[in-house]
């Protein structure tokens, strides 16, 4: 009988990293190219336009000024929907070290972005999902956060792939000798 449990503190924040930082990219990528821009109220038709939704956050992008156009519109046009990609791919756990990676290099680049952004005092939205949001202390606090959840998740799921399951690993010398 196994003694150990299969729950420890890396598992259960490699979890809640999971859980937490999944859904909020789904959220972010699906606010971005999906929730109804409430700037062109009058033109029905154009509120539930991607095209329109993505020119905005690309104006967004474009206020941080940090990327060339051809940057702004690249990431503009592609960021959304690999939110939402890494999102899914997180939640569903399959290759995590990858995904978890690769999320956690973004992350550190949007808690470099807004700490730039509120260092040098800009008076611009966050563009982190569709309601705008102003690059404030609070927003630099909340993507530290994220930042180092992204950062601790992928260091113990690095750490736990190197280590045996509890509930697949082989017996103990010791359970061999009390079933003799």
């Amino acid at each position: 009988m196994m003694q150990s449990s299969p729950w420890n503190i890396r598992r259960a924040i490699i979890w809640i990293g999971r859980l937490l930082l999944g859904c909020v990219f789904i959220y972010a990528g699906y606010s971005k190219a999906f929730l109804p821009n409430s700037n062109l109220w009058p033109f029905f038709i154009l509120k539930f336009s991607i095209s329109m939704n993505l020119s905005n956050f690309a104006t967004q992008v474009e206020a941080f000024k940090m990327l060339p156009a051809w940057g702004v519109q690249f990431v503009a046009h592609t960021l959304p929907f690999t939110e939402i990609l890494l999102g899914v791919l997180l939640l569903i756990g399959w290759r995590l070290r990858i995904w978890a990676s690769l999320l956690t290099l973004i992350m550190l680049g949007f808690f470099g972005a807004v700490s730039r952004a509120y260092l040098l005092h800009m008076n611009i939205n966050c563009g982190c999902f569709a309601t705008p949001q102003p690059v404030n202390l609070q927003k630099v606090l909340e993507d530290a956060a994220l930042s180092g959840l992204a950062v601790l998740m992928t260091i113990f799921a690095f750490m736990e792939a190197r280590r045996p399951h509890p509930w697949t690993a082989p017996e103990t010398a010791s359970a061999q000798v009390q079933v003799e």
